[in-house]
């Protein structure tokens, strides 16, 4: 038999593309067009998630959890949804072949592709990975899907707006210039790590997906988007607690006492790569961290780190990808933002 998707899936792609163009119309294209002027006019697009206007966050608490994932919660759940959406659409309502067509080579240009397929979605880790999990089941190259990942919130072209108002253009160079690299160098070493077993098992499951007994497209969407949210919401809100509770453990009290030192820088980073932020977050985060005296070496690791990933995200991910592919994209995050801080210092940002 042939897979319901590929006996005429006019219909099917047509909802998919009204769904994703309306969805981020009303979700990400026309709110960041209107806070554009915002930032233009007062230089700042409002206070920071981490901390407000604090020097610190607040302490450990049960209390300080549920703050936090009310506030990111509120600013989020509209992408979150629409990710579920997509993430379920790309599996039930493209066909499968299609999307190994652009997305499924195993050199840089499926890398390319993803990336470039990134840039109108602008969404944050979190509401990208729903998507990247539904890439990663209609069998896309690991590097495409991690680079289609990173590109939603590195190198989003709203935040790089954001960005050069508020902080200045020199920040927004800095973020464009690594970013590019982190997001299609990784996703061509993501590529390069695929083993001749894996590449076979997903021609198999390729294979499986076109000679499965038909089903409604529409039914199947809505069974994947049903069977996505049992298994991603669950320990996305738990780790959004956690980290919210874990705040003042991440970032100290900022103040002129953190400076360019390599620890500083190192430690940021790790702290930014965990930590869970909604879009253009970091750039509210770093303004205030800036006026607070801190070094430009620790906001430059913050700068390449809080946006890519996060200790929620990666475990959104932990079923598409092998250990090793996550453990690489965590550890060359880190290295980016412990590069960022250090290009900072070296021009005087």
């Amino acid at each position: 038999m042939t897979d319901s998707r590929q006996s005429n899936p006019a219909p099917q792609i047509a909802t998919f593309v009204v769904v994703a163009v309306a969805g981020l119309f009303y979700v990400k294209w026309l709110p960041y067009y209107n806070r554009a002027f915002v930032a233009a006019a007062h230089h700042a697009i409002g206070q920071s998630i981490l901390m407000g206007k604090a020097a610190h966050p607040p302490a450990p608490s049960i209390r300080s959890a549920l703050a936090y994932a009310l506030t990111y919660g509120k600013a989020i759940w509209q992408a979150m949804v629409l990710g579920l959406l997509l993430g379920s659409g790309v599996q039930a309502l493209l066909p499968a072949k299609a999307v190994t067509r652009w997305l499924g080579g195993n050199g840089f240009g499926s890398a390319l592709a993803g990336g470039m397929l990134s840039l109108p979605g602008m969404m944050c880790t979190c509401c990208a990975a729903p998507v990247v999990a539904g890439l990663r089941r209609a069998q896309a190259a690991p590097g495409a899907a991690i680079a289609f990942w990173l590109g939603n919130s590195v190198l989003n072209p709203a935040t790089l707006i954001f960005m050069s108002f508020v902080l200045g253009w020199r920040w927004a160079a800095l973020r464009l210039g690594l970013g590019a690299v982190m997001v299609f160098g990784l996703g061509y070493l993501a590529n390069r790590m695929t083993t001749a077993s894996e590449a076979g098992r997903a021609e198999a499951s390729l294979e499986a997906i076109a000679t499965a007994p038909e089903e409604g497209a529409f039914r199947r969407w809505f069974r994947i988007l049903g069977r996505m949210a049992v298994q991603l919401i669950p320990e996305y809100v738990i780790l959004v607690l956690v980290l919210g509770a874990s705040r003042a453990w991440l970032f100290p009290t900022i103040g002129p006492g953190i400076d360019n030192h390599l620890l500083w820088i190192l430690a940021f980073a790790v702290a930014g790569m965990l930590f869970v932020i909604p879009t253009a977050g970091e750039v509210p985060i770093i303004q205030g961290m800036l006026a607070l005296g801190m070094g430009v070496g620790p906001a430059g690791a913050l700068l390449m780190t809080l946006a890519p990933i996060s200790l929620p995200s990666m475990a959104m991910l932990a079923r598409s990808f092998p250990p090793r592919i996550l453990a690489l994209v965590g550890v060359a995050v880190i290295l980016f933002g412990v590069a960022g801080g250090a290009l900072a210092v070296a021009l005087r940002i």
